[in-house]
């Protein structure tokens, strides 16, 4: 089996999904060519497995008129059995080959179809973003098939690598630092628990010197600990007591199964994705979108009731191996691969 991929994200989770994916596809024998950005921190963890070409697509470069008619040539020439655009703007790049299946992979919500002329089946990642595209008026393929990630247990790394001490709470949670994501709310619900818990925030943005001023501003300098971007963030998540997820909007939410595989447990908003998969008691927290208060009460209980921590993170590992495994994942798209050249022969 041969498959295409466009992909021009940058760093973040649906990019972690990505590297997964290709990494097990490989496994089951699936040859791959990607396209992605230039200089990206995670090429080396595909480039074994998978062919590379590297563009930025941008209006302004002589890639925006070539890589279209490059990736057709190809695809004629080569035939494979799938061609896979990675969000919209991927979408675009999407040969007119009508010789295999063409999917667009969606991890949040389109505000319009108009990037996928040639797509013939989108596969969404949750419900919601499935019912979404047929709304906005979708005639063609839909297809729910949701993430994985890697679920091997790591050692926690020593506290004292980030100037924590030993014995106190630490609060974990990582991501892109953009508004939607919610880490403002996150520092001042912990500014609100006992001034022994600790909070450590991975990732990096056009927020973070906003996030650094709120940290000041609310004293908290002292416990707020920004780690910056991680190739490996299992082993910080491993060191923590709660991993939180606060995002204002979030159509599925990687970090949280991430949290699950080191049997973390859990506290989200209430927004799409988890709303989706979890069940407040059961395997994680809700608390309430932008609202401190709720978040605060919520890492509360995890903090000070150990058997509810243990209950929902038990509840959570359930979760991820049963519904979020590599092997359903990557079983249901060559599946869909399969599928798709029997009807086409």
């Amino acid at each position: 089996m041969k498959v295409f991929h466009y992909h021009f994200g940058k760093d973040g989770g649906a990019e972690r999904f990505f590297v997964h994916l290709v990494n097990a596809l490989a496994k089951r024998g699936v040859e791959q060519t990607a396209v992605i950005r230039p200089d990206r921190l995670w090429r080396k963890d595909i480039e074994q497995v998978c062919g590379i070409i590297e563009s930025n697509f941008r209006n302004m470069s002589p890639d925006r008129l070539l890589l279209p008619i490059r990736v057709r040539m190809m695809a004629e020439r080569e035939k494979p059995d799938g061609l896979m655009s990675w969000a919209t703007r991927a979408s675009r790049l999407m040969p007119a080959y009508k010789g295999c299946v063409r999917l667009s992979r969606l991890g949040d919500f389109p505000t319009n179809l108009s990037y996928f002329k040639n797509t013939d089946i989108l596969v969404c990642n949750t419900p919601a973003i499935g019912e979404h595209v047929r709304k906005l008026g979708w005639t063609r393929g839909v297809e729910v098939i949701s993430n994985f990630t890697d679920t091997e247990i790591v050692t926690p790394i020593e506290r004292a690598r980030t100037g924590t001490p030993e014995g106190v709470p630490v609060v974990m949670s990582m991501g892109r630092f953009v508004r939607r994501k919610g880490f403002h709310t996150l520092i001042e619900a912990v500014s609100r628990l006992s001034p022994d818990v600790h909070l450590w925030l991975a990732g990096d943005g056009e927020e973070a010197d906003s996030l650094r001023g709120l940290a000041a501003d609310l004293g908290m300098t002292g416990r707020v600990r920004f780690l910056g971007w991680q190739k490996d963030t299992r082993p910080y998540v491993a060191a923590s007591d709660v991993f939180v997820m606060p995002s204002s909007h979030e159509p599925l939410g990687n970090v949280i199964l991430e949290a699950w595989a080191q049997r973390k447990p859990v506290v989200s908003s209430r927004s799409e994705g988890p709303s989706w998969f979890m069940r407040d008691g059961e395997n994680g927290l809700f608390a309430e979108i932008g609202n401190a208060d709720s978040f605060a009460g919520a890492i509360r209980r995890v903090i000070e009731e150990p058997a509810l921590a243990e209950s929902i993170a038990n509840g959570g590992t359930a979760t991820l191996m049963g519904q979020f495994s590599e092997a359903a994942v990557a079983d249901a798209y060559i599946g869909l691969f399969e599928r798709q050249v029997i009807a086409r022969s």
